[in-house]
């Protein structure tokens, strides 16, 4: 038989595993030991799993949840090219959004997506990640046309955030894009084939193939002559099927008229060359916004994709906002 005083001995020395299994990451923080985390969850959202993932040395860090561009895209598998310095003052969350990279694998929607959808699964999101991290507010980020989900969440749950950065944003969708049609038709001038598509496209868009022919000579006009191949077009026609009535909604976004005063900290990340969401009506709007702090930072070298044209730039001018939160300048 065992000694009792043996079995006293094992079991003290089996106490901190036992606690560290079952602690929450409340109590884990009050002991000031920090914990690390780099996982995928799929919680339930919007009545389908969804897949996030945190990552952070340290928990007790304040989050930031990127809003992926798109729609129908995903920032996470390339999330470390941008996110290597914030890692240093933030947990990191990244959602693959529903029809998107992770979560259209596990499980496409069952139903047709939406604006007004996407934005409850981005509130849901929000709330998973506050019970998950035992924080009161995050800090959130959109890309491109998360912006549209992003600003939802800034005009109606502001007491959510501590601030929002808005990278390339939605502002006035339709002045841009008649704006882009001007500027294409002006380069592509003396190419047949553009100067043909692109007189052809009507805007408010009436078709699928008006924004497909926008976005392929936007692309060809960035460097990316695969646009003109029948894959990238049946690619396009395929992303469309999902997007196309969420893109129409985007169409008729205008901050300018529905959201002219906020109540938490903005902070713009421009590319000078951006001319997909054009930068001088970002510009405009900022100047009009009422917030308690605000701010508006041109990454000179940059178009539409801020993160990966100055990926040191767009992390260090993050981070730089926070002293300026703290000090309340």
């Amino acid at each position: 038989m065992i000694n009792k005083n043996i079995l006293a001995v094992l079991f003290i020395a089996l106490i901190p595993f036992s606690e560290c299994l079952g602690q929450d990451v409340s109590e884990i923080k009050s002991q000031n030991t920090p914990i690390q985390i780099d996982k995928l969850l799929t919680p339930d959202i919007g009545g389908i799993k969804q897949f996030v993932e945190i990552k952070t040395d340290d928990s007790s860090k304040p989050v930031l949840l990127f809003l992926s561009g798109g729609p129908g895209s995903s920032m996470m598998n390339n999330a470390a090219s941008f996110t290597t310095i914030l890692k240093t003052k933030f947990t990191i969350v990244q959602w693959d959004q529903r029809d998107a990279g992770k979560t259209l694998k596990l499980n496409p929607s069952p139903i047709q997506p939406s604006v007004e959808l996407m934005e409850q699964d981005t509130y849901q999101v929000i709330e998973f990640i506050r019970k998950e991290l035992h924080q009161e507010k995050i800090y959130l980020l959109g890309s491109s046309w998360g912006n549209v989900l992003g600003f939802y969440i800034v005009k109606n749950h502001p007491e959510l955030l501590h601030a929002y950065f808005a990278a390339n944003p939605v502002i006035s969708q339709l002045a841009s894009e008649k704006e882009l049609l001007v500027i294409l038709k002006e380069h592509f001038k003396d190419n047949v084939i553009a100067s043909t598509e692109l007189a052809s496209v009507n805007i408010p868009l009436k078709n699928d193939e008006d924004l497909f022919y926008l976005r392929k000579w936007l692309a060809y006009k960035e460097g990316k002559e695969n646009v003109t191949s029948t894959e990238f077009k049946n690619g396009f026609l395929k992303w469309s099927k999902s997007w196309s009535p969420v893109w129409n909604a985007v169409i008729s976004v205008d901050l300018p008229k529905t959201l002219k005063e906020v109540d938490c900290p903005v902070y713009f990340l421009v590319g000078k060359n951006d001319i997909q969401t054009l930068t001088s009506i970002t510009e405009k709007y900022y100047e009009q916004l009422k917030a308690p702090k605000k701010n508006l930072f041109l990454f000179e070298k940059s178009g539409h994709q801020i993160h990966k044209d100055e990926p040191e730039k767009f992390q260090n001018t993050i981070i730089g906002t926070l002293p300026a939160m703290a000090s309340g300048k």
